[in-house]
């Protein structure tokens, strides 16, 4: 056998490996965005039906304080009653009929219709979310200020990442004090950013019409955005315990009268702003966002809106957030539940380890927070990668190891398959009877190599003498590899320079007219 024969033979199996290794179409991978999920759920159905009960009492005789006079005269010319202490309260008949007719799929469009989403039913994704004000140094673990251009990057690095399926700005630009700047400039950031769909907040009325402004010059007219509109709106309408907040139901009104679609955020902490019995934290969320959809329900009913109840766990020894927590797995995969009860969309959160870098304690807490959480069947899981200290600080780094842990989650959605071809008594015989006794080459082991099994992108999974020979790599050394890689490389232009000078000429936009030659030169232009 000549040298070439033997070259020609190791050619032919590396090309066979390299076919095989090949992602397969979208519809035939191993995980995709909207798996179903709900084979987990810590209440029953009488649990369920009992917090109902108890959020309708809540709503019907105890209301929520301090709304504004526009939320009164909607919601009061439906058949909501104004007590004697302010308190606007809901009867069950008006609650049910906002149930009733609510939007049973929202979908979340993106500039791109290919990484549109469609959250309904038991269909679950996965999205970044947040207002961290510190990114953590990997290397050191010191925390910083967040900053604009920390947004850009990581919307540029969810952007290539498969398995988080919309970008939610996760941090605070603290480099910019002014709240309209802001705002206008991480919306800004964001679409510059990424192509997926974007959800963003607003604190004023002001800024929200000035963001309307860029979004109909990027869509190219108002009747385009309102068919297709790649952003929305995630609305803190309350302050818990049952007050509306004034500025922000101002922006809830005029974002469903402009075609947003909102997600009603109510956001207790257990044992501070709701109660500490987790069924109590339960049951005052699920009344705050009904009193939110019941508010949509008499602003424009049918108007797409996402119910978010987000009750958080103090650590009652001390009153600290612990978004880690197994009982912040329960309170969220509850909400979760409680969502698919009404079978109306439902964005929930998970991911927010109290870990402060990323280390082992980040890594359980994400993983069994996140599985928990997903396989109970919210639509969307906001806040889910990237995020540490309970929300305090961000890692960009964070970003692409929490993408393999989603990726793992979105594997146990999707389940077992025990068709006929699946339980493979036929595939047995041929190995056991006629075959060589093993599965390694049979045809159906090479099938399922990509389509029925998902490999992580930074988990090592080589021996410990190979691994020693790759340099003895952990999995920050990876990420950090792994994030100055696409921020290298992916430089995204997602609006075009015509567009771009448009919006300049309106508003005070503060990144680079043009994606900068590297990262150092882009901050040092935002921070002039």
């Amino acid at each position: 056998m000549t040298q070439a024969t033997v070259t020609r033979r190791r050619g032919g199996r590396t090309a066979r490996r390299a076919e095989r290794a090949g992602a397969p179409p979208t519809a035939e991978r191993p995980v995709r965005a909207g798996l179903e999920g709900g084979s987990y759920g810590p209440l029953s159905e009488s649990d369920r039906r009992a917090i109902h009960e108890a959020a309708l009492d809540i709503l019907e005789t105890i209301g929520l304080a301090d709304p504004i006079p526009s939320c009164v005269e909607l919601c009061t010319a439906r058949g909501a009653r104004l007590g004697e202490q302010g308190r606007l309260c809901f009867p069950r008949t008006l609650v049910e009929t906002a149930i009733s007719s609510a939007a049973r799929e929202v979908p979340l469009c993106a500039r791109d219709p290919e990484l549109d989403i469609h959250p309904g039913g038991r269909r679950v994704h996965f999205g970044t979310a947040g207002a961290a004000v510190h990114i953590v140094d990997a290397r050191s673990g010191r925390y910083r200020e967040s900053t604009l251009a920390d947004l850009y990057d990581a919307a540029r690095i969810v952007d290539v990442l498969e398995h988080l399926h919309l970008f939610q700005r996760p941090l605070v630009c603290r480099d910019l004090e002014d709240p309209y700047e802001m705002e206008i400039n991480t919306l800004y950031a964001c679409l510059a950013g990424t192509r997926k769909h974007v959800g963003v907040s607003f604190g004023h009325p002001r800024q929200l019409e000035a963001a309307l402004g860029m979004l109909h010059l990027l869509a190219g007219s108002e009747e385009a955005f309102r068919a297709r509109p790649f952003v929305s709106l995630s609305c803190c309408f309350v302050v818990p315990p049952l007050k509306f907040a004034e500025d922000a139901c101002r922006c809830l009104e005029a974002a469903v009268r402009a075609g947003l679609p909102v997600l009603l955020l109510a956001a207790g902490q257990a044992g501070a702003t709701s109660p500490a019995a987790l069924a109590g934290a339960v049951t005052q969320a699920v009344a705050e966002v009904l009193a939110g959809l019941v508010y949509v329900h008499c602003i424009k009913p049918g108007a797409p809106a996402l119910l978010g109840p987000w009750p958080f766990v103090s650590d009652l020894r001390t009153g600290a957030m612990s978004g880690g927590s197994g009982e912040q797995a329960l309170l969220m995969a509850a909400c979760a539940q409680m969502g698919r009860f009404y079978d109306i969309p439902t964005g929930v959160a998970s991911g927010m380890t109290d870990s402060k870098v990323c280390d082992q304690q980040a890594g359980y807490e994400i993983g069994i927070n996140h599985a928990l959480v997903a396989n109970a069947g919210p639509n969307i899981v906001y806040e889910a990668a990237g995020m540490r200290a309970s929300l305090l600080g961000f890692s960009l780094e964070g970003l692409v190891i929490d993408n393999d842990a989603i990726g793992a989650v979105l594997r146990t959605l999707r389940g077992i398959d025990t068709g006929p071809d699946s339980l493979s008594v036929e595939v047995v015989r041929e190995v056991c009877i006629a075959g060589p006794g093993h599965y390694l080459g049979h045809p159906q082991t090479l099938d399922l190599m990509q389509k029925g099994y998902l490999y992580p992108v930074l988990g090592d999974r080589s021996s410990p003498g190979e691994w020693v020979e790759r340099g003895s790599t952990t999995v920050l050394d990876r990420a950090i590899s792994a994030t100055g890689d696409i921020l290298r490389r992916h430089r995204p232009r997602y609006i075009d320079p015509e567009t771009d000078a448009a919006i300049r000429a309106r508003l005070p936009i503060r990144l680079p007219p043009e994606p900068a030659d590297d990262r150092r030169s882009a901050r040092r232009e935002v921070r002039r």
